[in-house]
């Protein structure tokens, strides 16, 4: 059930003190027990105020209804202080009225939300809550045997008729009551546990005799599907194979029909709310609100059929536990049939002629055709250096990642008054704060990155107006108090990071970090009591000046020494000399004024010691 926070009610200013808005006197701050009782009668009341029109109303559509008139910023309610009993009163008509407004595609569409969130399950839930439904019926009949004290004849006999019975009843092939299928049941019985067996059965724990009994189950299905294969049994047996291979079919070309129909209407009203959106003077002449409520209406039923389609999917792979799947199929059946009543709203504002009118001059488009149409438009991630882009040939879960609004395109929704168009994933996915947006065009993408928080908060201001949008668009993270009952059974499945792919090298260095041996570590526990032992046995000795032979190398020592010189010495010296040259001049040999010659010698040579 979705509860909201409603919070405390009290009396205005201008009411006596005395009357309150529920029977007991509440305080403007209330326990937590005393708000979810003033909101429990807020609900009973709006319940039998549309009971008294002829309508009944399950309590959990009128507590998400309370919680979305509450948020609608229009209807002036505010959440941050005590509602008055005038606010009860406005808030118990608001609701009515719009739960009694059969003509309203928002209407349906929150009614279909509540409907398939408390009647859808995953196929694991339900077969488990099958099991579970099995066994609480098999619990008494077990019990009566495990329990059982048998010891005559007669006893040991009704005993044994008990098994059978239950071995019939876990294997769901026959009624117990019918005596053919009750003498091949016991037959096959008797042929692996006889009746003399009982006396050893009775010993073994009341676990042992349990496990016993479902072990003898399996083994007659086993004998009696052989049998009835061979043709030598098999009574009431159903062909299972047959049953299912005729109802898969028949019922996932229901709901392709119903899915194939649906996304008809969704393509035609997208396309007439883009011709709304160009020609503003159309937009007066109609209710283009009303326009977005049906395209809000078909896109969830759209979404609801595309969920039970895979199931049939994975249904016609399956043929081990075809009871199983035979109770699972009639059930999903069931959920589809009761879908279609919530489709009728749109068809009244709008009918066949009216929708043919509307859209004259304008081309349907299916949601491929928009994506193949931008299919080569990709964003330039240098473009954005604070932001990341993820690609296909970038990320490896790419197709698993969880993305916003349903894989609307964000920046269209908020800039076009709501107007539904997806996103095509390959232009590029935006991660965002740990969230993923896809854009229906390049220039959206870039228009949103922006500023993207502005174009988040628009958003969410138009989900507070449209409140079937929250499920549609999947905010219940941004309004807490309405998630949906589907999603609180299995939250794990709602977070996936991409895992991206770039070309990258690593080297590991021989040694990183310089080796850190301790050397005074010793794992040796005896070694460690040893060394504390005498640790201990040195407190109570004495120190004296006195060194003996074996501990004169355990002190500490110094002694000095002289460093050595770097000295040379030369053993052999090459040397030269060398002695004057001598150097004579003679004057006077060239003549003179006279006949003869006189000449004069004069000795130039230098000494020895001057060389």
């Amino acid at each position: 059930m979705v509860t909201p926070r409603v919070p405390g009610c009290r009396e205005s200013p201008g009411e006596e003190s005395g009357r309150r808005c529920s029977s007991s006197s509440l305080q403007p701050r209330m326990l937590p027990t005393q708000a979810e009782s003033v909101i429990k009668s807020i609900i009973r009341e709006i319940g039998q105020e549309c009971a008294a029109h002829g309508e009944i109303v399950p309590e959990t559509l009128v507590a998400f209804m309370v919680k979305a008139v509450v948020l609608d910023p229009s209807n002036g309610f505010n959440t941050d202080r005590t509602l008055t009993k005038s606010d009860v009163q406005k808030l118990v008509k608001l609701c009515v009225n719009r739960l009694l407004d059969s003509k309203n595609p928002s209407l349906d569409t929150i009614k279909m939300q509540v409907y398939f969130d408390m009647n859808y399950t995953s196929r694991e839930e339900f077969l488990e809550e099958h099991h579970r439904v099995i066994e609480s019926r098999l619990s008494s009949v077990s019990r009566e045997i495990t329990d059982s004290r048998a010891c005559a004849r007669e006893e040991l006999e009704s005993l044994y008729r008990k098994v059978v019975s239950y071995v019939l009843l876990r294997s769901g092939l026959g009624s117990p009551t019918d005596l053919k299928i009750v003498r091949e049941a016991t037959a096959a019985l008797q042929s692996v546990f006889p009746q003399t067996e009982l006396g050893t059965f009775l010993t073994l724990s009341k676990k042992d005799k349990e496990c016993q009994l479902k072990e003898l189950a399996m083994i007659v299905t086993g004998i009696r599907l052989f049998n009835r294969d061979c043709g030598k049994g098999g009574e009431g047996i159903d062909d299972l194979p047959a049953i299912l291979q005729e109802a898969i079919p028949a019922t996932t070309q229901h709901v392709d029909s119903q899915l194939e129909v649906v996304q008809d209407q969704a393509y035609r009203y997208t396309a007439i709310l883009e011709k709304v959106a160009k020609n503003p003077l159309m937009g007066q002449e109609l209710q283009p609100y009303m326009l977005r409520e049906a395209l809000y209406n078909v896109r969830q039923c759209e979404i609801f059929l595309q969920v039970i389609l895979p199931v049939f999917i994975a249904l016609s792979n399956l043929w081990t536990s075809f009871q199983d799947e035979t109770v699972l199929i009639s059930v999903l059946s069931n959920l589809t049939t009761h879908l279609e009543p919530f489709l009728g709203a749109h068809d009244l504002f709008f009918p066949e002629k009216v929708m043919q009118a509307l859209l004259d001059g304008v081309t349907v488009k299916t949601d491929v055709c928009r994506i193949k149409e931008h299919i080569e438009d990709r964003v330039n991630a240098a473009d954005f250096k604070k932001l990341e882009w993820l690609f296909p040939e970038t990320t490896a879960n790419f197709d698993k990642l969880l993305i916003q609004y349903r894989g609307f395109c964000a920046y269209t929704f908020a800039t076009t008054d709501g107007l539904l168009l997806p996103g095509n994933p390959s232009i590029g996915i935006l991660k965002y704060k740990d969230k993923y947006y896809t854009f229906n065009t390049r220039d959206a993408a870039y228009s949103f990155a922006e500023n993207p928080e502005n174009y988040i908060d628009i958003i969410r201001e138009k989900a507070k107006k449209n409140a079937e949008l929250i499920q549609l668009l999947e905010l219940h993270q941004q309004f807490e108090t309405l998630i949906q009952y589907s999603q609180t059974k299995g939250v794990d499945k709602r977070y996936i990071k991409p895992i991206t792919k770039c070309e990258t090298g690593t080297q590991t260095d021989t040694h990183l970090l310089p080796p850190t041996i301790v050397r005074s570590y010793e794992w040796n526990e005896w070694e460690l009591r040893r060394k504390a032992i005498k640790l201990a046995n040195l407190r109570r000795k004495v120190t004296h000046s006195v060194q003996t032979d074996h501990s004169h190398m355990r002190r500490e020592n110094c002694s000095q020494v002289y460093p050595s010189k770097t000295v040379g010495t030369q053993s052999l010296r090459d040397g030269c000399s060398r002695v004057p040259r001598p150097q004579i001049y003679i004057a006077g040999l060239r003549g003179g004024q006279t006949k003869a010659t006189h000449g004069l010698k004069v000795n130039l040579t230098r000494a020895v010691d001057e060389t």
